[in-house]
C-alpha cells in the first residue's frame, strides 16, 4: 500500500508532528504509516484523512499483490 499523506500534508503545510498531534498519534506512527511500513486500523485511516480534508480512497492507494 502506498500513500499519499506527505503530498496532502504539504498543501496544508503540516508537519509529521502537527498531524500526529491532531489524529492522536506519535510522529513515528505517521511517519512508518507514509512510508508504507505500517498498514493504519481503519479508524486512524479516516481520522488522518479527515485530518487533511480528504478520503481514505484520495489518500491510500492500494496495490493488487
Amino acid at each position: 500500500m502506498r500513500t499519499r499523506i506527505k503530498e496532502f500534508r504539504a498543501r496544508y503545510n503540516l508537519t509529521q508532528e502537527e498531524l500526529a498531534k491532531k489524529v492522536g498519534v506519535r510522529r513515528e506512527t505517521i511517519l512508518f504509516v507514509e512510508k508504507g511500513k505500517y498498514n493504519p486500523s481503519l479508524k486512524l485511516a479516516y481520522k488522518i484523512a479527515k485530518a487533511l480534508n480528504t478520503t481514505i480512497d484520495e489518500l491510500f492507494i492500494f496495490d493488487d499483490d
